[in-house]
């Protein structure tokens, strides 16, 4: 089936195949901006409903506060994370390994479980594009028919004020949407006082910000689908994250092939309507993509499965009295009738591996201390001989490393001999603040035979069972 298309702006018409063409380009190869038009259905409401949550939680994750903290919280330049009540430093770096590999493998795991419903649900290159910039696009410039026919029309003063109006909105939502991003690295309140305050006073999140919005703005008011095209290496690894059970979005062939008109699909004379299957080529399914594909070419790379297309076809079999799922939610093995099998080896290879990870990630996390105490020797010589007796001078490094502000008790324990002088018996240290505290310690000299491991503990006041003893090197003169 041929279809007239004009291969750039100004040149001849030619006629394409239609399995070769691609709506988000021109026959030379440049670009052709996408206008996918309005869909309803089920799948779009849902998706609204979802991008509405996914919206609420990134704005209100910087101002909630759990444990005296904002939810999220990643403060960069005191090297102090807090993430739903829990505080990290910089020592628990390493965790983001965990953190990395596990959602690196969760978005393969939900790969060959589902397609890439991530991409069509909840990555935030989707859920902004779609539910803020297009949603601003449509309600200032109108249905898809009319932003091409004004697009494809002489400048006037009605296109002119859209397109302006269309373009400062795309500012303020880069704009805001910047803002929010810093307010999980600089906190909420700090923002707010840095938004009123002369942009010399804060350089460097100024510049942050301004060249966010500057990326945000030029990503979502022009680059738009060629991200998820070009950029994003997710959808080219989709041919080996996907078997023929995964569940992705389809056009069954067998039903709807071959196309025809409606009036000859639903001809009763003869058997006019056994020639022709439900699909009445009426192109519904491509002017609703956002990446300009036509999904009864089979699956693709610039599929990021919105589900736009499976409504779109639904409106058009509802009308023509037809059945649904002519393109639908299934399988490939299920579009060509066999049964999906979710269980299946790489589902259970997958499963067993994450069980692996998440044990490892919990026995590792166990391990983790809520402070840290360190004895550091103190600068000079190791030991030094005045009046008959032998002293060592050590710092005890302490870091809380809870969410609250803990008391934390430095407390000698009796040795033989020796005599303990600590000026801080006590320190009260705010969530990931840290202390040295000095400790001196003596020994007779005529009771120094040789080095000696003295213990010394650390209590953090109200959580005794947490208490750490640590050792400390006494070192003197060998006889």
């Amino acid at each position: 089936m041929d279809k007239p298309v004009t291969p750039s702006p100004g040149g001849k018409t030619v006629h394409l195949p239609l399995v070769d063409m691609k709506s988000s380009l021109h026959l030379d190869g440049s670009r052709a901006y996408v206008h996918p038009a309005d869909v309803k259905g089920r799948f779009a409401t849902a998706r609204k409903l979802v991008f509405v949550v996914l919206l609420a939680v990134y704005v209100a994750l910087p101002w909630i506060n759990v444990g005296g903290h904002p939810a999220v919280f990643l403060d960069i330049e005191s090297r102090s994370f807090f993430l739903f009540g829990a505080s990290f430093n910089a020592q628990d770096i390493w965790m983001l390994v965990f953190v990395v590999t596990g959602a690196a493998f969760g978005l393969v795991f939900l790969t060959a479980a589902a397609g890439r419903v991530w991409c069509g649900w909840a990555c935030p290159q989707t859920v902004f594009l779609e539910a803020l910039f297009r949603r601003l696009e449509r309600l200032l410039q109108g249905p898809r028919e009319k932003r091409l026919r004004r697009n494809a029309g002489p400048l006037t003063w009605d296109k002119v004020w859209r397109k302006t109006l269309t373009h400062l909105g795309y500012v303020v939502l880069a704009f805001l949407i910047a803002h929010v991003l810093l307010a999980y690295f600089v906190s909420v309140p700090q923002l707010l006082r840095a938004m009123q305050q002369s942009p010399a006073a804060h350089p460097e999140a100024f510049a942050v910000v301004a060249v966010l919005t500057g990326i945000l703005l030029f990503n979502f008011a022009w680059f738009r689908e060629q991200f998820c095209v070009i950029l994003c290496p997710y959808g080219r690894l989709q041919s080996a994250l996907l078997d023929p059970d995964s569940l992705v979005i389809g056009y069954e062939k067998s039903r709807g092939e071959p196309r025809g008109k409606a009036k000859k699909a639903d001809a009763t004379a003869g058997d006019a309507a056994e020639k022709h299957g439900d699909c009445v080529d009426c192109g519904r399914c491509v002017t609703v993509c956002p990446t300009g594909i036509d999904i009864r070419n089979g699956l693709q790379m610039d599929c990021v499965a919105c589900t736009a297309c499976i409504d779109a076809c639904d409106e058009i079999m509802d009308k023509l009295n037809r059945p649904r799922g002519l393109i639908r939610y299934d399988s490939m093995a299920g579009l060509v009738g066999q049964p999906r099998r979710f269980f299946r080896p790489r589902i259970a290879l997958y499963l067993v591996l994450g069980a692996f990870g998440v044990a490892a990630a919990t026995f590792a996390y166990g391990r983790r201390v809520d402070f840290e105490s360190n004895v550091l020797r103190v600068q000079g010589p190791p030991y030094t001989l005045e009046g008959g007796l032998v002293r060592n001078a050590f710092t005890i490094h302490i870091v809380n490393k809870r969410s609250s502000e803990t008391v934390f008790l430095i407390e000698p324990v009796p040795a033989p001999g020796a005599t303990f002088l600590v000026p801080l018996r006590e320190v009260r240290l705010k969530p990931l603040a840290q202390v040295s505290a000095p400790v001196f310690v003596t020994l007779p000299a005529n009771d120094f035979v040789s080095d000696r491991a003295l213990p010394l503990r650390v209590v953090p006041k109200g959580f005794e069972a947490d208490a750490r003893t640590i050792t400390l090197p006494f070192l003197g003169p060998k006889r």
